[in-house]
């Protein structure tokens, strides 16, 4: 259990044992992120994750679920990611599921046949960050895939037998049309892939990312919590995907919601309404961790 550099994981794997497989993300330009620009990326040696699995057993004993950080354990060599699962399985009979965050282009360079190799070995649920179904969006960002290829490595995931988790950002593209057209390109997107989760997070301008000294130049402007929430209303208005684990409760956002599409569709265009109309549900300014730092 030993781990190099800041580690970050998603919401939803507070419960997981974090096991760091790669240290970094091995594309690592975006210009909204700033998770880790001070890591040189590179794949760990397979003794030392082992080691580290000998060593949570010794420490926990037993374990009902594990992440694999960092940025994109998918990139590893199908045959080495096997090992990694099977040492897992072996180690912790409680075990139900292993998850990971999965980059576009890792994905892609992985035969469908790798990646139902790998979900049926365990690696039972895949973290895609999308951010954007825009192929303007995605460019202007530096995400590294372009939305065809975005598009791909969702839906290979999904038919791949993956439990999908996409992540997009509300504001990516500033505010106006820009803003509007992004959340129609970003749905149309989503309901083609079909993940089973989707998280609508809230930009967030980190300083030592590109965007923010966009923003700190005048070269950028920065989405309102308004358009913000705009965005999340005509999102939660086109999605069709059915059923859908919708979820937009992150630290980023104005306005916390959860649950499922489309049963609760209803209510969530009613909590938008009541923010915008009264600012009822909003959390404050003061609350939005990262969302200006002037």
């Amino acid at each position: 259990m030993r781990y190099e550099g800041d580690i970050y994981r998603p919401p939803g794997e507070w419960k997981s044992y974090l096991l760091q497989t790669t240290v970094g993300c091995s594309h690592n330009t975006c210009t909204f992120c700033r998770m880790y620009r001070g890591k040189r990326f590179h794949i760990r040696p397979l003794p030392d994750i082992l080691e580290d699995i000998r060593m949570a057993k010794a420490c926990y004993g037993d374990l009902r679920r594990v992440f694999l950080c960092d940025g994109d354990a998918i990139i590893m060599k199908t045959e080495e990611l096997l090992s990694i699962l099977d040492a897992l399985y072996d180690a912790f009979p409680s075990l139900e599921k292993v998850t990971t965050y999965a980059g576009p282009l890792s994905t892609l360079s992985k035969t469908p046949e790798e990646l139902k190799t790998l979900q049926k070995a365990g690696l039972t649920r895949a973290y895609l960050g999308v951010e954007s179904g825009s192929d303007a969006l995605l460019h202007a960002v530096k995400k590294g895939a372009d939305a065809r290829q975005m598009l791909e490595a969702g839906i290979r995931l999904r038919e791949a037998g993956f439990d999908l988790w996409v992540m997009v950002i509300l504001g990516l593209a500033g505010p106006g049309e820009a803003g509007r057209r992004h959340i129609l390109d970003t749905a149309a997107m989503i309901n083609e892939m079909r993940p089973r989760h989707l998280s609508a997070l809230t930009l967030t301008l980190y300083p030592g990312t590109d965007l923010y000294q966009e923003w700190r130049a005048g070269r950028f402007q920065a989405a309102t919590a308004r358009d913000t929430l705009r965005e999340a209303r005509l999102l939660i208005e086109k999605l069709e995907v059915d059923p859908l684990h919708f979820t937009c409760d992150h630290a980023s956002n104005y306005v916390p919601l959860k649950g499922g599409l489309p049963e609760d569709r209803a209510y969530f265009l009613s909590r938008l309404d009541q923010a915008l109309e009264s600012g009822t549900g909003m959390r404050p300014e003061w609350s939005q961790i990262g969302r200006a730092h002037v």
